[in-house]
């Protein structure tokens, strides 16, 4: 695709930038679309319904984390508890600076 910009207007020249603009922006789009179809057909080869195999694969993998229960417990105020998943509490973190085990605040 070799052609001579310098033989073309102004008015050819903006009308070529606006398609390669809009081709750029939409090549990731149509690319996507291209590879859905061709996984669309694989599955109808093999008897399936993609969105079927979709649907099982986001069941699989969408598992949920059941309440979280308190495993320690700050000593200046037990009412103050922390899970032990996530970010740590400050009065944790100033408990074992201060010589304290985890096993010492614990629930």
């Amino acid at each position: 695709m070799d052609f001579d910009l310098n033989a073309l207007s102004l008015r050819e020249l903006k009308d070529l930038q606006g398609r390669v603009a809009k081709a750029v922006a939409t090549y990731e789009d149509r690319r996507k679309k291209e590879a859905l179809a061709e996984l669309e057909d694989k599955a109808r080869e093999m008897g399936f319904a993609l969105a079927d195999l979709l649907s099982l694969q986001s069941a699989k993998t969408g598992r949920s984390r059941g309440e979280s229960v308190p495993k320690y417990a700050n000593p200046a105020d037990p009412g103050d508890t922390w899970s032990g998943r996530g970010r740590k509490p400050r009065w944790f973190i100033d408990g074992l600076a201060g010589g304290k085990t985890p096993e010492d605040m614990a629930v």
